[in-house]
């Protein structure tokens, strides 16, 4: 009989451990800060010195297809004796640890808060710690873009546009937000706008082309600017002949990425009217549909002079990244 109470005690003991390790994940605290801002934990030591500079360089590096210098990402720095409470809820993290331990990098995932991303790098000095850096920076610049994106998403489906139609005739499904409206839907081409102040807009395209539009090789960018202003000069042109094209002095910036699990080229650069003072910058992702023989395209620009605009062409690609074609 003793025997059968140490067996039961026994079980007793590891479910109710099981039950403090589900706990702690179920009861995490929610992560909080502004889109895009980073908090950087480390000694103020390795802040103010070469790793700091390291750091700003990487991440707060100017955001490619801007008009102005805007940074990546905005930074706090957060030293380590106070990283705890509230100060450890930030939806995303740059973890410095200087110590005598092996240098590497790590990607962890709702570390003190949840959701949120944390990247953890280690070295015993500051050499180590900025190859670490250099090395990983594409993969974590791209899982705290992630983070955010989603981030984004999720405050999008809060309120969203009917665009069911749009849907309908270009097959796919997309979240936008209500704050939007639907200018012009004609011949499977869809203007989306939004006004921000005094004439200020924000704007997406939605259209499709044939596959063979878009060349896979040196000429891809060329196809894709081409494709561009043909759209924008017949589909929105304005009075007397006006209308947008991509800057011919700003050579658009092109990257392959993938969406709703399908390859895609992204394009970012500056368009401007041709014949009429405006400019602004744009986001082009074309998306390879094979099954429909087909890329769907999806472009987002906006016009905000005299406004930063990194969240707005943030908001144009975290909407667009929500796209599921059927």
């Amino acid at each position: 009989m003793r025997a059968f109470y140490t067996v039961l005690f026994c079980v007793l003991l590891m479910a109710c451990g099981d039950k403090k390790e589900g706990d702690k994940q179920n009861f995490l605290p929610a992560s909080n800060g502004n889109l895009n801002t980073i908090s950087v934990v480390s000694d103020n030591i390795v802040w103010e010195g070469a790793v700091g500079e390291s750091i700003r360089n990487i991440f707060a590096a100017p955001l490619t297809g801007l008009p102005t210098d805007e940074p990546l990402f905005s930074m706090k720095q957060i030293p380590t004796q106070v990283f705890d409470g509230f100060a450890a809820r930030n939806r995303i993290v740059i973890k410095i640890d200087k110590a005598n331990v092996e240098a590497s990098t790590e990607i962890k995932n709702d570390v003190y808060a949840k959701p949120q991303t944390v990247a953890l790098i280690t070295g015993k000095t500051d050499q180590e710690i900025i190859a670490q850096l250099e090395e990983h920076k594409e993969k974590i610049i791209d899982a705290l873009t992630k983070e955010e994106v989603k981030e984004k998403q999720r405050r999008i489906k809060l309120s969203l546009l009917d665009v069911k139609k749009m849907e309908s005739q270009l097959g796919f499904t997309i979240n936008i937000p209500s704050v939007y409206r639907i200018s012009k839907a004609e011949d499977k081409f869809f203007w989306v706008r939004k006004n921000l102040s005094n004439a200020k807009t924000m704007e997406l395209m939605f259209y499709e082309v044939p596959f063979e539009t878009i060349s896979n090789g040196d000429s891809t960018i060329v196809d894709i600017v081409k494709m561009r202003d043909e759209i924008t000069k017949t589909k929105i042109p304005g009075e007397d002949g006006i209308y947008m094209a991509v800057e011919d002095a700003y050579a658009p910036s092109m990257f392959k990425t993938i969406i709703d699990n399908k390859p895609a080229y992204e394009v970012r650069g500056l368009w401007d009217m041709q014949g009429y003072t405006m400019a602004g910058p744009f986001i082009t992702y074309a998306i390879e549909d094979k099954i429909n023989n087909r890329y769907l395209v999806a472009d987002g620009y906006v016009y905000a002079p005299s406004l930063e605009k990194r969240d707005y062409i943030f908001e144009l690609e975290s909407i667009i990244k929500s796209i599921k074609i059927k």
